[in-house]
């Protein structure tokens, strides 16, 4: 099944590191990758304790806006490489839950093959728990998948200048 949290507020990947956390203390095999995050975020410890596969992207040093070609360019064939690993978990059966966390951030940003992507989401049965996050989801994959949460702001302490606190957003 195909699960979708998006929205422009807060806790989509939090709810998607609560489900791989769920589901690998019900003894699945689950991996967790991360579009447009370099691994520095404070789970990653912890979902590696757990014995969650992992993946992400060390070439994200910087935020996208930040980037220059070569970067864009280099951060892009590894989200391919991620999509390809994916691909491989599918076909052969071994995940039972695979999360891409930031992949609409990274559909959105063109930072990935998109015809590859959606064909991959889109086409694919799955025999697997299909996590997927981040803002914007287009409507040809909310109207595939299964689950769909929208996470909405009301209040965030952002509106307030206050940065991104270690633990809490990061």
């Amino acid at each position: 099944m195909i699960h979708i949290y998006t929205g422009c507020g807060k806790g989509k990947t939090t709810a998607a590191i609560g489900l791989a956390v769920r589901g690998a203390g019900a003894g699945m095999n689950v991996y967790f990758m991360q579009l447009l995050k370099n691994g520095s975020s404070s789970e990653i410890g912890m979902l590696r304790k757990l014995g969650i596969k992992l993946r992400y992207v060390p070439q994200c040093e910087k935020f996208t806006f930040n980037m220059n070609t070569d970067e864009l360019t280099a951060v892009k064939a590894e989200h391919n490489k991620i999509l390809e690993n994916v691909r491989e978990l599918i076909i052969s059966g071994i995940a039972d839950m695979i999360v891409i966390d930031e992949f609409f951030g990274a559909y959105d940003k063109n930072l990935l093959d998109r015809k590859f992507a959606s064909e991959l989401i889109c086409n694919s049965k799955f025999n697997c728990e299909l996590i997927l996050t981040g803002r914007n989801a287009p409507d040809f994959f909310v109207e595939k998948a299964d689950y769909v949460t929208v996470m909405e702001s009301k209040k965030h302490p952002y509106d307030k200048n206050i940065a991104a606190r270690k633990g809490i957003e990061y």
